[in-house]
């Protein structure tokens, strides 16, 4: 282009330049999001002997696969289950989102996803998760640890926490009597249930529905077992809720009669509440 002095300079085009900057930040984000992508994964870790097996081509012989999703529901097991020295801890799962924890390279003890396995009955599998799963990382956990058990003669009972506030019911009375158990199972289910099943509109969500739905498909008898607690945090009243849960497994699992009372005390805190005025 020629200006009036006759001087011939470059043409300068604001629109291709813009277009060039969407473009670079267009492949940007994409690369973030794809980052985001991969760390969102899912990963579970075996204990040695369990890997060599995984990567030969075995399945984890399981006969029973409790899993105890909340901190209530996680901590019965502690207190009632785990805490007979009978366990070996023998995984567990990394698992990162917005609200989770987790970070990579962790150990066991510090997951909030961890597997046990029986001593004297490695057909027995314990899994307690109190970390938040995020929607889009539900059926990437509940199809990446099914992949690792065999599905012959499996039966599956999920232990589930629930505020009452969610729960709908013509009579209060009901509600106010919390905490009480309430379950939904799978059609290949055959045993007796030990409560009331849980009343329309009511649902089950997130992590227990997830493997619920898995089960149904698969057509591996399986069980949810929800409780309904007023309490937000660890309560031992909660927590005792679930033994009703666990008299079908009597064979599989020993529940402690009389649990530690340091171990109660360890594990269940009184939750602050911050915005209290006069604290």
């Amino acid at each position: 282009m020629a200006t009036f002095f006759g001087e011939v300079v470059s043409v300068y085009s604001r629109a291709v330049e813009d277009d060039d900057e969407d473009l670079d930040e267009n492949e940007e984000d994409e690369e973030i999001r794809r980052e985001l992508e991969k760390k969102r994964d899912i990963h579970l870790h075996w204990s040695p002997d369990v890997s060599e097996s995984l990567r030969s081509g075995n399945k984890l012989p399981c006969s029973d696969f409790i899993l105890a999703v909340g901190p209530n529901a996680a901590r019965f097991l502690s207190v009632y289950v785990l805490a007979s020295q009978s366990w070996d801890a023998v995984g567990h799962a990394s698992v990162w989102n917005e609200r989770s924890r987790a970070a990579s390279g962790q150990t066991a003890e510090e997951s909030e996803c961890v597997f046990y396995r029986r001593k004297d009955d490695p057909t027995v599998l314990i899994c307690q998760v109190t970390c938040y799963v995020a929607e889009d990382q539900l059926f990437q956990w509940t199809e990446k640890v099914f992949e690792c058990l065999q599905r012959r003669e499996l039966n599956v009972t999920v232990l589930s926490d629930a505020s009452v506030a969610d729960y709908k019911a013509a009579d209060y009375l009901c509600a106010s009597s919390a905490p009480f158990l309430r379950c939904l199972h799978t059609s290949a289910f055959t045993d007796r249930r030990v409560c009331q099943s849980l009343e329309q509109p009511n649902i089950v969500t997130g992590l227990p529905a997830a493997v619920l739905n898995h089960c149904q498909v698969h057509r591996i008898a399986g069980v949810v077992y929800q409780c309904y607690s007023d309490v937000i945090g660890p309560d031992s009243v909660t927590m005792e809720t679930y033994k009703l849960a666990l008299t079908k497994l009597g064979r599989s699992v020993q529940l402690e009669p009389t649990p530690s009372t340091d171990v109660l005390r360890k594990l269940v805190r009184i939750t602050d509440i911050q915005s209290n005025l006069y604290i």
